[in-house]
Order: C-alpha cells, then structure tokens, then sequence
C-alpha cells in the first residue's frame, strides 16, 4: 500500500470566525483514506499548521506506505529540522499526519484503532463538560455574573454530566478578558472569582466534581493565591495555573496548593513532559493527540506518565475528527482518568464538520467500533472553506 494524494482543510466557519479545525486527509492506492486533526482549532496558528502539513506531505508522503508510522514519526522529527526545536505548528503538522495514517491501518486491518493500541481497557469513559464561562448551550455566551455560572452548571448536569469545568477568572466584572493575571488579585477579584465557583457548587450540590481551569494566565504568585480557594470548594483538580515557559512554576505551586495539578495540553512529546514528570508537579497529564505527535507519540507519553502515577485527561478542543481519536487513546491505556467534551463540541457549526457526531449519553463517552477511528469527513461542509492537495 502507498500513500498517493493528502487533502488539508483549513476549515472555516462562519457562525464562529476564530473557530478553525485543521484536518488532513490521506489517500492510498488500495482506495483506503485516513483522517486526521492539528490540534490548533482556536486563537492562531491553524493556517501555518495547514500549510505545514502541505510541505511535509510534499517532502516524506507521497509513494510512503502508511503502515510505517514508526519510521514515519522520527523521519519528521529528525529530518525536518524543526522538528528537534519543536513548536506547536510542527507538532500539530506531524500529529495530524500520523493519526491519519493509523486511521488508515485500522481500516486495511479491519480493527478500531484503539485494538491496535493494545485493547479495550476501559469501556465507558466518564465525561466532563467543559469551558462553562461561555455557558452550556447551543450559543456560545460570555457568562460574568456568578449565578449565570451556577444555571450553566445546572445545564451540563441535566444532561448527565457529573462533571464540570470553568475557568472563572478570566472576565472581570464588566466582561473585559484579561489573559495577564500574573499581578496580585485584589480582594474584589478574588471574591467575585470565589462567588462564581461557589455559584456552581451551590448549583449542583457536594457530589458533582468540579475543575478549576486557569488556561495557564496567573503567575507564580497569583495561582497560589486562587489555591486556597481551588482547596475550599473541593476541586477535582487544578488546571494549568501557570505556564509551561519554565517548569520550575509549576513545581513551586504544586509544593504550596493540596490539590492536584492538571497540565500538558501546550507539551509535545516525552522530551516536553519529562521535567513535569521527574520533579511530580503535575498529577493529571493532559496531552493532546492533534499536538503531542498523534498516536504513535501519545501512546508513548501516556505510559511513560504511568511511571510517575500520573493519570491522563487527553486535551480535546477541536472537530470531531480529534475527539473520535482521543476516545480511542483513553479507551486503550490504563491510567485513563476522564473525558473532556468542550462546549464547542455541542455546537452545531461544529459537529456538521464530519458524518458521525460522536456526543456523550448520560455524562459519558464510548469508543467506535468501526475500522479505523471510526470518523469521516463531511465533504459538503468541509469543501466550502480552504482547501489543499498534495499529489
């Protein structure tokens, strides 16, 4: 079998404009095509990583037969340069490749890609509902007041949910977003930060587990600070309070806040998890397939977590194509903890995206059963934005 054309969709969607999916089609001579996602869905970066794709299509695909993905992952890690530098568009290049080309073997094999990986470890996978600051419903919402916080939680756990994550600090009170909280909070921030999560814990009573998402904005400092109060409402777990530029923050918060620590959605790879893992800073790793190196290299820093106790919570804010593949990595290992499902992912503009819509029944997720991952591309959608093709 050989690779003979890659397709690169650089979606758009017009009812969410900064909303952009990347996805990569792989096509072989035997009529078999494989899909895959560079998880840089949202804020910048999508275009660079579809044209990325483009050029290392162009330079190792073409007459390449997919079912060397081994030889394939360290021909771009080595071979491309960057790929030793490392960076989000790179990785997010290789990972869109590489999971298309395990697509494409569970299909010739006629095998869910999750069987490959070593087996159905875990069967129902328990699910969270995630990003509540932008509410849980079918429009996306700004939510600033706390009981707005507490009615979107109430939501998520009528659907089944009994899990839920928001970051509660990034509007102040007249909406304004601030991705710079490494300054001290004041005593008004950090009541109103305080009042919307203790707005959803009223809202859905001592039994449902709730996330502190920081999406890496505090300092040092600032996340101990929001630590008493992550401890007081009884948090799951605390995510990314502060950013991975230097490791040792995340070791100097973990050693002063009694919960545990989330991060690795913004680490690629062994190289980029090991410093986490060596001084245990981080208790739940949260990599993500569209960006780590697919699963070829996921597979590979998941395992290597469970050295250190370290449980997963794949990264999953993208199309579909990057939560069907993403049930199939948690399906398989065996420090599996639980299931993002991103607000978007309930939208409409985002689940026409592909034929299948996986979605969770009763707060939780299952893996396809179909060959491969078990997705498709919707190409009456997908066609109508930016597209590729590499011959």
């Amino acid at each position: 079998m050989k690779v003979t054309r890659v397709e690169i969709f650089d979606i758009h969607c017009p009812k969410r404009t900064q909303w952009n999916p990347v996805f990569v089609r792989i096509h072989t001579d035997e009529g078999i095509s494989g899909v895959g996602e560079a998880g840089l869905a949202y804020d910048w970066g999508h275009s660079a990583a579809a044209h990325m794709v483009k050029e290392i299509a162009e330079a190792l695909l073409i007459g390449f037969d997919p079912f060397n993905t081994e030889l394939l992952w360290t021909k771009m890690l080595r071979e491309g340069f960057w790929g030793l530098g490392g960076g989000p568009v790179f990785y997010a290049a290789m990972s869109a490749l590489d999971t298309a080309l395990w697509d494409i073997k569970g299909k010739a094999l006629g095998l869910p890609v999750y069987k490959l990986l070593g087996g159905k470890t875990n069967g129902k996978l328990r699910t969270y509902a995630s990003q509540l600051q932008f509410d849980w419903d079918k429009e996306v919402t700004k939510l600033i007041l706390p009981e707005d916080y507490g009615r979107a939680a109430e939501k998520a756990v009528a659907e089944g949910y009994d899990a839920v994550k928001v970051d509660p600090i990034v509007y102040d009170k007249d909406g304004n977003s601030y991705f710079d909280r490494t300054k001290l909070f004041t005593q008004p921030e950090m009541r109103l930060f305080k009042a919307r999560l203790q707005a959803i814990r009223d809202a859905v009573g001592p039994d449902v587990d709730i996330i502190f998402e920081c999406h890496s904005l505090p300092g040092a400092s600032t996340a101990i600070q929001l630590g008493e109060m992550v401890e007081e409402i009884g948090c799951l777990y605390y995510e990314e309070p502060v950013n991975y530029l230097n490791s040792k923050l995340h070791d100097k918060v973990a050693k002063r806040v009694n919960v545990p620590i989330a991060g690795g959605e913004r680490l690629y790879n062994r190289w980029g998890v090991r410093p986490y893992l060596e001084d245990q800073s981080i208790d739940v790793l949260q990599p993500d397939i569209g960006l780590c190196g697919g699963f070829t290299e996921a597979k590979k820093v998941c395992d290597y977590a469970d050295v250190y106790d370290v449980r997963i919570q794949a990264h999953v804010c993208g199309g579909p194509v990057a939560t069907a593949a993403s049930l199939h990595l948690e399906t398989a290992i065996p420090n599996f903890l639980i299931h993002e499902h991103h607000t978007y992912a309930i939208k409409d503009w985002n689940r026409e995206l592909c034929i299948q819509d996986p979605q969770p029944v009763n707060g939780y997720m299952e893996v396809s059963e179909e060959p491969g991952i078990g997705i498709e591309l919707n190409d009456e959608v997908v066609y109508r934005s930016p597209h590729m093709e590499v011959k």
